[in-house]
């Protein structure tokens, strides 16, 4: 039988890992574009179908998160009051949760006061929304223009102001 040498199996190992990486790659997607018209329709868990396209005129939050990741959740008051002072103004939420127990989420949304729609399919990271747009961390928070473009895909910290500017336009 044939030996064979350290290099060759590292050279075996990191074709592998980058086919690995290639495969969960393809499955994921890619984010779109700053600047490109973002297309989303689903389900909520409660509530009216949501379609990204209905709601021009509007500047829109997605925000893709889950129940048991921290950063989503310290987040949460800073988007909950946001959602409070500028909804009348023309700001709109669209939850896209990773989470995998429905009623973890249900419950979750309804301590925390938020009423804006949440899409859930149960299947955590391979959720089907978040792996169309190459998500691969989170909390990643969307913002969209009253076009229906794509602003920014990293509003964390800064939400309420860059909302306003897009209001103001």
């Amino acid at each position: 039988m044939k030996r064979f040498s350290s290099s060759r199996l590292w050279v075996v190992a990191l074709v592998s890992v980058l086919a690995l990486s290639a495969a969960w790659a393809a499955k994921k997607g890619a984010p779109p574009a700053v600047g490109e018209v973002l297309e989303l329709k689903f389900h909520p868990v409660k509530g009216k179908n949501v379609d990204l396209a209905a709601m021009k005129g509007k500047v829109v939050l997605i925000d893709f998160w889950a129940t048991l990741c921290g950063p989503c959740v310290a987040e949460i008051p800073n988007v909950v009051a946001t959602y409070k002072k500028l909804h009348d103004k023309g700001f709109e939420i669209v939850g896209i949760s990773l989470d995998q127990d429905k009623g973890a989420l249900t419950k979750f949304i309804k301590d925390h006061e938020m009423p804006w729609p949440q899409y859930f399919d149960g299947k955590g990271w391979d959720n089907e929304i978040s792996s169309r747009f190459g998500i691969n961390s989170i909390p990643a928070m969307w913002l969209v223009d009253k076009e229906g473009k794509l602003v920014s895909t990293n509003v964390r910290g800064r939400l309420e102001a860059e909302v306003e500017k897009l209001l103001a336009k």
